[in-house]
């Protein structure tokens, strides 16, 4: 994934969500494993979401995406457990559990970056009287 551009935002924001069926039951299995990872690419692709891994286990489901900034990450959750839910009969309604787990995801940019970048350009109060 690179740079990202839309009419008002240049972007790169990777996200891990992981979220699973309701009481975590074992239901991914045979057939329809494939049938919710083709789900969630076509979602993706309809709402300009793009999905670097998806991996669908047994009772659960991982994600590594990317999306635009107007989206938010409950949003972009609750597009793709919502719409994958309705699509797929053998999933039925109310099939996912109502919570999910998300963390940043950062390949060059790590936090330990951002405080070094933050030190280096950061002023001193005898750099500002400088300017006095």
């Amino acid at each position: 994934m690179s740079l990202k551009r839309t009419s008002r935002a240049v972007y790169e924001g990777k996200y891990h969500l992981v979220w699973c069926p309701k009481y975590r039951k074992k239901i991914f299995v045979g057939e329809i494993r494939p049938r919710v990872k083709e789900l969630f690419e076509e979602i993706a692709s309809h709402f300009d979401f793009e999905i670097d891994r998806c991996e669908v286990c047994e009772d659960h489901v991982h994600i590594l995406i990317s999306f635009p900034p107007r989206y938010s990450v409950a949003r972009v959750v609750g597009v793709l457990k919502s719409i994958s839910e309705s699509q797929e009969e053998a999933l039925g309604g109310h099939f996912w559990e109502q919570g999910y787990f998300y963390r940043t995801v950062g390949e060059q940019v790590t936090d330990n970056v951002i405080r070094k970048y933050k030190e280096y350009h950061s002023f001193s109060q005898d750099q500002l009287k400088m300017f006095e």
